[in-house]
This record gives structure tokens, sequence and C-alpha cells, in this order.
């Protein structure tokens, strides 16, 4: 693959972009970083246009896509399709437009579409994903994944960047630690599990500890294996937070829902959360059990005092939350390009 090939191409989750894809991306969000801090304008994406289809709000997402867009000499439109003639419906019965005919349309727009659709706005795991994989079935411009269920391939991308600021390009061998987090707010499994998976794959030593209710989803798990297997970083689950926090370079705290979330329902959920209320980052654990100078990171927004506690939070020697929300810019700003740009 080369530059060329990105061009028209979507991004569903990075497990589908090659490792040649992911590297030529990394490099084009460094270019266009130094770039703005040089004060060059860049305008690759002049009078072309990104639909952001916004099932979920957001903070992050919405504003370093718009941002992106018109740095590149572009322009996003927010989409609300609660306002649109769509429906999810797999036949639709007169009330909306199907996603193909949907799709259709924007395609002959513009020049790029993002989806954002969480488990909150479906019936079942895997289903808000299913549905922007039909976006990409029926596009004939790229689809943007800006967060499913599953996946949420931009912040991975993003986190994965970061990282290779802080530590240099080769993470082999630095611990990463995704940890289930105590928190009232449930969250997809989405940001976690591809960052988590994507780490793998760049060879960090991976552990995820989780509540043993509290499993990733199977297909994540499996990917992270089959990464381990072909080479890449270690692999490891543990269902104890100390346990998995020893030696770590980098924590990542944060919650997300058990396989049961739809059967069960949301008090049942809470209660079960509960029981694990001191699966908190905090200082002490820091202290005791990470490798020295080890960072947080957190794909935000993060519940202050549950997942990791604010002195860390607001510590810059610890803390890369804000670098890494910045970088959500450069990297979305990079995948533009490439894809929506390219050559004629």
């Amino acid at each position: 693959m080369s530059w060329y090939h990105l061009k028209g191409k979507h991004l569903v989750s990075t497990k589908d972009w090659s490792d040649e894809d992911l590297r030529l991306l990394f490099d084009l969000a460094s270019d266009l970083k130094r770039r703005l801090y040089a004060g060059e304008t860049c305008h690759p994406l002049l009078d072309k246009e990104f639909y952001m289809l916004f099932f979920n709000d957001s903070t992050r997402t919405r504003h370093s896509f718009e941002t992106a867009m018109t740095q590149l000499g572009g322009h996003a439109e927010y989409v609300n399709p609660g306002n649109m003639r769509l429906t999810l419906d797999r036949v639709p019965t007169g009330k909306g437009e199907s996603i193909r005919d949907t799709i259709e349309v924007l395609s002959r727009f513009g020049q790029g579409v993002g989806i954002r659709l969480l488990g909150s706005k479906v019936g079942e795991i895997g289903e808000a994903n299913r549905i922007v994989e039909e976006f990409a079935t029926w596009s004939h411009v790229p689809i943007i994944n800006m967060m499913s269920d599953i996946w949420h391939p931009c912040q991975a991308l993003t986190d994965l960047f970061t990282l290779q600021e802080k530590f240099g390009p080769d993470l082999r061998g630095k611990k990463l630690v995704v940890t289930w987090a105590y928190s009232p707010h449930m969250r997809d499994w989405a940001s976690s599990q591809e960052t988590a998976a994507l780490a793998v794959r760049m060879g960090m030593d991976v552990t995820v500890a989780q509540p043993p209710e509290f499993d990733l989803s199977p297909e994540a798990v499996a990917l992270m294996q089959l990464y381990s297997a072909q080479g890449g970083g270690k692999f490891t689950m543990v269902n104890d937070m100390d346990e998995g926090l020893r030696g770590a370079d980098v924590v990542y705290p944060r919650v997300w829902i058990t396989q049961g979330f739809y059967q069960h329902g949301k008090e049942a959920e809470l209660a079960l959360a509960g029981k694990y209320h001191d699966w908190t980052y905090n200082r002490a654990r820091r202290t005791e059990f990470t490798a020295k100078g080890s960072l947080l990171m957190h794909c935000m927004p993060i519940d202050r005092e549950n997942e990791a506690t604010s002195d860390l939070i607001d510590d810059p020697e610890v803390s890369i939350l804000y670098d890494e929300a910045e970088n959500r810019l450069h990297v979305q700003k990079a995948l533009l390009t490439a894809v929506m740009g390219g050559r004629p």
C-alpha cells in the first residue's frame, strides 16, 4: 500500500488498515502539527465537504473535526440525524429513508462522511458498529467511524500517536494498563478496547484489568490475542486492579459496561459496578505499583475522583490528557487529508 491507496479508504476500525497505512498517517500527522505551530497555511481540502452525523453528542470529536476541516481549507457540517428523513430500520416503513438512500445522496454532495453512533441508541451489543459498516457498504466517499459501541479508531490512533511523542516511535516493551475504573456513568467499550488492541499491535505490553463481570468484547480480546501471537506486544488480562498496575508505564482508567447490559438493564448494571467502588486510580496506587515516571492517559470525559483522582489528572508531570485531546485535531487532519485529499 502507499499514499495513493489511502484516498477514498474507509476507517471503521484500525484493524482494517495496514501497518504501512498507519505509519504514513502518523508521519503526516507529525508534519501537519509542525506546520500548524510554524504558522504555515495548508489547504489540501479546499472547497471539500465533510458531513458529520452525530447520533450522540460530543465535545472533542465534533470540535476537533470541525476545526480540522477549517484548517485544511474545507468545511465540516454538523448533522443531527433526528432532523433528517433517515431511519435505521432494516426495512423502511414510510417514516424515513434507508441508510443506503441517505448515504448515496450525501456521497453526491460531499467528499467524506463521519458517523458517531453509540450503544445508547441501539438495542444490542455490536449493533451500532454494524450500522457504521452498513453506511460504508453503500457509500461512494470515505466513511470515518467517529465512535461506535465497539470501536473508536480516531481515539486509538490519537492515543498511540501521543505515546510515540512521549516515548519515541518504538513503543515495544512499554507497558500500558487499560483498567476498568468505577463510575456511575456507563460507557461503551470502544475507546478502551481499540486503544488496547492497537497498542498490542504496535508492540506494547498491554494488561487489561477488570472485575470478572466486566470483560471486553470477545471480538476485541480475540484481536489482541491474534496481534500478540503474530509478534506484537504481550497481552494479559487480570481481575485485580493493583496486580494489573504493577510496572505500568502508562495507565488508562476507564469504565465500561458488561456484556449483559442490554439484558439486565441500567439499574442492575449500576448495582454491579457499585461492588467495585474502590477501583479508582489514585496517588497511592501510582506510587506503590507503577513504574517510576508513569503517565496517566484518558480519552475524556474523565469522571474525576472515581475513574482517577484530580491530584493526578491535574499533575503536569503525570497527566497527558490535554496533549492527548489536542492530538485528536492533528491526527484527524492527517486522516481527512489522506482519505479525502490525495491525488485527483
